[in-house]
């Protein structure tokens, strides 16, 4: 496939105007011989080929019709299927790479790291001045478990492994992975959290998995468990979440995601104690960084017609 001179403009679409403009200036060395504007002032829409987004509004893709490939800048498609003038038969590309997935894997690491020390107990102690030492058993027999192993849930699991967690993994279909416990399916999914003391949400958001953090996985869950939500903010049932919390069959939840982002300032999870909140940072995708993936997977893309991170649009991922 060759780029066709009347068909050359990659057009860019995320919720901030000047994100826009930072991620352009960042691509355009990387894309000679393309132009690249924002979406909403695509110039001629015949000549669109290409269009990377996060979180584009509906309609966003309406205007071009010799679409080639939508780029997710992001592992995740949901943002882009929730589009419900979608065009049909576009292929979806999935923006993942190694800085990706090692900052997931660090996010993960501390935030594990700091429910297994109780960390947040020691901070609430020392807004108290309070001196309580907390006794808490190695990492070889605390029990981690992580929801959803593809690229990103792999490596972290890994990640837990190489700490000296216990890890277990849940994921759609049985896959090896080395020193987890891999459990598979809805048959698996009640010994797997039986055994959580610690449970990180990687999931894709899928119609199968939304809701899916409700009451029922919560009471699976041994008494006291902690929860890490890194996945997307639609897989948590947040009434539910906090009736676990004020029952005390969650001890604390992290939650890098949400329904409604920027959480709303009068949302009762800024406040509270048991519940740290950071602002969809885990795996934070960055336009020096990305932009090299996204022009590699576009140029990969336009002379071979597909790419190694293709989505299934049918399976959400």
């Amino acid at each position: 496939m060759s780029t066709s001179p009347e068909r050359a403009t990659i057009v860019v679409s995320l919720p901030d105007a000047a994100k826009i403009a930072w991620w352009i200036d960042q691509l355009a060395p990387l894309l000679p011989g393309w132009t690249l504007r924002p979406a909403d002032d695509p110039g001629d829409p015949e000549a669109v080929s290409y269009a990377v987004v996060w979180r584009p509004a509906d309609g966003t893709f309406t205007p071009f019709p010799h679409l080639k490939a939508i780029v997710s800048l992001g592992a995740g498609i949901d943002h882009v299927l929730a589009d419900r003038e979608l065009p049909p038969g576009v292929p979806i590309i999935r923006t993942v790479g190694a800085d990706l997935t090692q900052r997931m894997r660090e996010y993960v690491a501390l935030h594990v790291l700091r429910h297994h020390r109780q960390m947040p107990l020691i901070a609430a102690n020392q807004r108290q001045q309070r001196w309580a030492q907390q006794v808490v058993p190695p990492a070889t027999r605390r029990r981690v478990g992580v929801m959803g192993l593809g690229n990103l849930g792999a490596s972290a699991a890994a990640t837990l492994v190489g700490l000296g967690f216990e890890t277990l993994g849940w994921a759609r279909t049985p896959r090896p992975l080395e020193g987890v416990e891999v459990h598979a399916g809805p048959a698996g999914l009640a010994s797997f959290l039986a055994r959580c003391e610690i449970l990180v949400c990687l999931l894709p958001l899928t119609p199968a998995t939304e809701n899916i953090l409700d009451a029922a996985l919560f009471a699976r869950l041994p008494r006291g468990a902690s929860l890490i939500n890194a996945g997307r903010g639609p897989h948590l049932v947040e009434e539910d979440l906090l009736a676990a919390l004020a029952s005390g069959q969650l001890r604390h939840a992290t939650l890098d995601v949400f329904r409604q982002e920027p959480l709303p300032q009068a949302h009762p999870f800024w406040h509270h104690p048991d519940i740290t909140v950071t602002p969809h940072v885990a795996s934070l995708i960055d336009p020096e960084s990305g932009s090299r993936i996204v022009a590699a997977n576009i140029q990969h893309f336009e002379t071979h017609g597909e790419v190694a991170d293709l989505a299934d649009a049918a399976r959400g991922y």
